[in-house]
């Protein structure tokens, strides 16, 4: 198990987690860098759940390059139960805070055609880039709970 894509301490982990960190972190910063996004709960929900996944991915990422660089063993079953917990968290708060998110710019752009006096193409983006971050946050959860159930 410990040559499976995506386990702890593999090339593929470290790459998903760098990656689920970039886009969490390029979500908050197109989302911070909109006028008026305080206004609106969903886009502030956005903005922490993105915070709590960027932490939560780098903090992984920083134990998968420990592992790649010590040789330590990180796929014991109460890591990966914590790992698989952690993942599950964060990717159903990201999913419900983009899927608020979305829905919310789509409002604004398609039905109230606010687009024109609101510049929303960094509502979308960083919408985008948190859909981005939650569909590796998903693989990655799949992983581990596959290495939790064959461990």
């Amino acid at each position: 198990m410990k040559d499976f894509p995506g386990a702890p301490g593999t090339i593929s982990s470290l790459v998903f987690r760098i990656l689920q960190s970039l886009f969490a972190a390029g979500s908050i910063a197109f989302m911070a860098t909109s006028p008026g996004f305080s206004a609106y709960t969903a886009f502030c929900y956005l903005v922490v759940s993105m915070a709590l996944q960027f932490i939560w991915s780098l903090g992984l990422a920083c134990l998968d390059l420990y592992q790649l660089v010590k040789k330590a063993d990180l796929q014991q079953s109460v890591l990966v139960g914590l790992f698989v917990a952690g993942d599950w968290v964060t990717g159903l708060l990201s999913l419900g805070a983009v899927s608020a998110s979305g829905g919310l710019t789509v409002l604004f752009s398609q039905d109230l055609k606010l687009c024109k006096a609101v510049d929303c193409w960094n509502f979308q983006l960083a919408v985008s880039l948190g859909f981005l971050s939650w569909f590796l946050v998903w693989l990655s959860s799949l992983v581990m709970l596959w290495l939790l159930a064959a461990g």
